[in-house]
């Protein structure tokens, strides 16, 4: 079995293959983000994650707190159902998501789309954690990895894809999450932390699950 990282290797040798002059522009403009990339402006380790409520894919609010409730929280930042690197992402949490709750923890997912674009039925069927709706980027801006999208990508998402951010998101079409994984304890501290500008590479579940196992052992007496 493949893991995530060989996965969204693969993609990025696809599209680096149809598209070789926008995947050399994308290397140069991500290396310029070095500051960002290195998560400068996210929430550090050690310090009280921002608490947030926001809709799921049918409408209904859910709280931070409510999930805390329950134990530690695994909180994903994605771009949306149109990225494939974002798709893979999910799938593969997907895929390890009883490792998770064996943890006692819970997973939730959060994008810019508005909650009757973030998922289709069957998609939202075949997941087993929440997608939350974050329009306009806020929470993604309180967690400190909100990131003003260059007119590069922007461009390419529009002309290349056809996407109107805009429309999809219900909002600002300018601003969207980078990749980023926080780990919660059930405190609502974060206490492991995954942050990248480059929306081609993601936190890898193997590490996840380290995280929160290491919060499952006991202290010493």
């Amino acid at each position: 079995m493949t893991n995530l990282k060989q996965q969204t290797d693969a993609q990025i040798a696809k599209t680096r293959q149809a598209k070789p002059e926008f995947m050399k522009s994308v290397d140069d403009l991500l290396a310029s983000a070095n500051e960002f990339q290195q998560g400068a402006n996210a929430v550090a380790i050690g310090t009280a994650a921002p608490s947030f409520e926001l809709p799921d894919a049918l409408g209904k609010n859910v709280s931070l707190n409510d999930l805390l409730q329950r134990g530690a929280v695994v909180v994903t930042f994605y771009r949306g159902n149109w990225c494939p690197y974002c798709n893979l992402q999910l799938r593969a949490m997907q895929e390890r998501l009883p490792e998770l709750h064996n943890l006692g923890a819970e997973l939730v997912a959060i994008s810019p789309q508005m909650p009757d674009e973030s998922l289709s039925q069957t998609e939202r069927d075949g997941l087993g954690f929440v997608v939350l709706s974050d329009q306009d980027a806020r929470v993604a801006e309180q967690y400190g990895v909100a990131w003003q999208v260059p007119d590069l990508l922007l461009d390419h998402m529009k002309k290349d894809r056809g996407l109107e951010l805009a429309k999809i998101n219900n909002g600002n079409g300018n601003v969207l999450p980078i990749p980023a994984t926080f780990v919660l304890s059930n405190d609502g501290v974060v206490t492991w932390r995954y942050v990248n500008v480059d929306y081609r590479t993601r936190a890898e579940p193997d590490d996840i699950i380290a995280a929160l196992q290491k919060l499952s052992i006991p202290s010493p007496q």
